[in-house]
């Protein structure tokens, strides 16, 4: 698999990423070991996962595996911190509290480091100075080698991203953000995405894939064995079972159907091949959807069909995003 460089870093990750947000909870050992052994023989090498998983369960089950069955140079682990089970405070940024959450990331994961430590959203309540002085100890420490921000908004990552930048060789430059992307959700292209290019930080698209919808699988109903159905991930999906959605999947079915080649292949193709996308972050129920997705690697979309996906899936930006020069 091809790898890319994280941002304006040296740090190289492969250019489709494995995601872990159901690792311990819905997926078991058994499947774990088998995404990760299907993920790494395809040459996969970005492993996301994050404090809360499963409550801890998902770095507990890759620290598991790593080592006796994928050794531990031949991955980039990425876990993130921030996140708390708390209704009243759903985001803690304190130096406090995410040097701790690292170190208990570090004894689930079983390694001395992770390749990239993400904040995992913007903790309004935390100087954000304070927040980000946590990833300079993480990396100065050497707990951390590459840092990185999950869900923040276009001005909190440009805010945050130039802070770093202020003070070279003192302030650990951020490699990447984080953030939702797909052709169901292309929010990240106001300000996002241009502030990422701006300053140098690479994307990390989660649900690549609409959050499963744009496989094409829930056109005719939900299926019984889809996320959709589930208890847990149901309203995850819902939002992207309306009408426009629909038109989009539609376009995406009609791409595939033309090139020979699957609407998952077409739909996390497009995305990989963004400006300014290091690594689609995909996450499957089953080896066999992981191996599916990670066909994917020989596909580029013809520009004719690109931007076809492009006009039936863009989104509205009026004031003041519109181009001024049109005005």
């Amino acid at each position: 698999m091809e790898q890319r460089h994280l941002g304006r870093t040296g740090l190289r990750v492969s250019r489709i990423g494995l995601g872990t947000l159901t690792w311990g909870r819905d997926t078991g050992e058994e499947a774990a070991a088998e995404q990760l052994k299907t993920f790494w023989e395809a040459g996969g090498t970005l492993v996301d996962t994050a404090d809360v998983y499963g409550g801890g369960e998902s770095e507990y089950l890759l620290g598991r595996l790593v080592g006796g069955l994928v050794p531990r140079r031949d991955l980039v682990i990425a876990t993130k911190a921030g996140s708390v089970p708390d209704p009243d405070r759903r985001f803690d940024g304190s130096r406090g509290h995410l040097l701790a959450a690292l170190d208990d990331s570090l004894d689930r994961l079983g390694t001395d480091h992770v390749d990239l430590w993400q904040i995992h959203a913007f903790d309004p309540y935390t100087p954000l100075d304070e927040t980000l002085q946590a990833l300079d100890l993480a990396v100065s420490s050497g707990r951390a080698r590459y840092a990185g921000v999950s869900n923040f908004s276009g001005w909190q990552l440009a805010k945050a991203a130039t802070w770093q930048l202020a003070a070279p060789g003192a302030r650990t430059r951020l490699a990447s953000t984080q953030m939702e992307y797909s052709l169901l959700q292309r929010g990240v292209e106001r300000e996002v995405l241009p502030a990422a290019l701006d300053l140098g930080l690479g994307l990390l698209p989660s649900s690549p894939l609409g959050r499963g919808v744009l496989t094409a699988k829930y056109r005719e109903g939900t299926p019984a064995d889809s996320r959709g159905a589930s208890a847990s991930l149901a309203a995850f999906v819902e939002p992207y079972l309306d009408e426009a959605a629909g038109r989009i999947v539609d376009a995406v079915v009609t791409a595939a159907q033309g090139l020979a080649v699957t609407p998952l292949q077409v739909a996390l193709a497009w995305v990989r091949d963004r400006p300014g996308v290091a690594a689609p972050i995909v996450g499957a129920r089953t080896s066999a959807q992981l191996a599916a997705a990670l066909s994917v690697e020989a596909l580029s979309l013809p520009e004719e069909i690109r931007r076809a996906l492009d006009d039936v899936s863009a989104p509205v930006h009026r004031y003041p995003d519109q181009d001024w020069s049109t005005l």
